[in-house]
């Protein structure tokens, strides 16, 4: 028997034409109606009902159709079972990673844990949110680090990927300092004036988590939106650049907020408290990763900054 088959079979229980079905696979109507009289031959049944117009599915065709699509799916997922196998023996972390949190949080989170753990080989992909979240899902990442809020979860069911919070962040309003030290732009400031703002894309996790949470209080405001980009890092820029208010992480930030590169652009209010959380893929991990999720969950030290808005910190909770 050949997949092949499977696959002209689903294509002429669809489509119903022995014409269309061949044309469908780029192949003659006589070669394909040999393919699928060979199939039949091999099973030793009848599938399809050649005298309706058109063909339909005899009971047993009815069957099979659910058959060879459960034997064409259990076949595509052979490679990724595969390399699932292949990788049990591995000591090398998967991990996936947003850009700000790549850049600042891990590398000295990752030291921390390793007073009480030895880490082997790490392998990084750092991307937006969304990216993250697929690689997850796909089987090709088995941790995730990522910002998170309450109002605005990460797109994984709690079910199947279990997380733990791992530190503390805050996104910060910020913008370029005028000529005489004070904000540029003032977030429900006095003055009327309207506010540009440096919005995260649709991709971002920490776009979604400040449309969740200040999104209504924006659309209220006189704010419009003068920059969208994926990364902290660009927006960060640009609000150096004095093009306008950017929300963006303590733990990016700290530096120049406390140099006074960059100020805070508004009230107290506008902030908003972040979890730093990990997570995981439910089923079993290779034995190094599980450790490594181990002492994750019991919370090793990791960086604490000191200075500024409020200062992003491993957590032991």
């Amino acid at each position: 028997m050949n997949l092949i088959w499977l696959e002209d079979f689903l294509v002429l229980a669809e489509c119903g034409n022995f014409s269309r079905a061949a044309e469908l696979r780029h192949m003659t109507q006589p070669a394909f109606s040999r393919r699928i009289r060979m199939l039949e031959e091999w099973l030793g049944v009848t599938l399809f009902d050649r005298a309706t117009h058109p063909v339909t599915l005899t009971e047993t065709g009815l069957w099979f159709r659910t058959t060879a699509q459960d034997m064409l799916a259990r076949v595509e997922r052979i490679p990724d079972e595969a390399r699932r196998v292949a990788q049990a023996s591995s000591a090398t972390l998967r991990f996936a990673a947003t850009h700000a949190l790549s850049l600042t949080f891990l590398p000295d989170w990752l030291r921390g844990l390793e007073s009480g753990l030895s880490l082997g080989p790490i392998q990084l992909v750092s991307d937006v949110a969304q990216q993250c979240e697929a690689l997850m899902t796909q089987g090709r990442a088995q941790f995730f680090l990522c910002h998170a809020h309450e109002q605005a979860p990460a797109r994984l069911d709690p079910s199947a990927y279990p997380s733990v919070k791992v530190g503390d962040d805050v996104l910060v309003p910020v913008c370029a300092p005028d000529r005489q030290g004070r904000p540029r732009f003032l977030l429900g400031g006095a003055s009327g004036r309207r506010v540009p703002i440096l919005a995260y894309s649709a991709e971002s996790g920490l776009g979604r988590i400040v449309r969740a949470v200040h999104g209504a209080a924006l659309a209220r405001l006189r704010a419009d939106v003068a920059v969208t980009a994926h990364l902290a890092t660009v927006l960060q820029s640009m609000a150096r650049s004095g093009r306008g208010v950017a929300w963006l992480p303590a733990s990016l930030v700290q530096d120049e907020l406390d140099q006074g590169g960059l100020m805070e652009a508004g009230e107290a209010s506008w902030r908003i408290a972040l979890d730093i959380r990990l997570y995981r893929r439910g089923e079993a991990e290779p034995a190094a990763a599980e450790a490594f999720w181990r002492a994750a969950g019991a919370g090793a030290p990791g960086p604490r900054a000191s200075g500024g808005v409020r200062s992003p910190k491993a957590s032991r909770s």
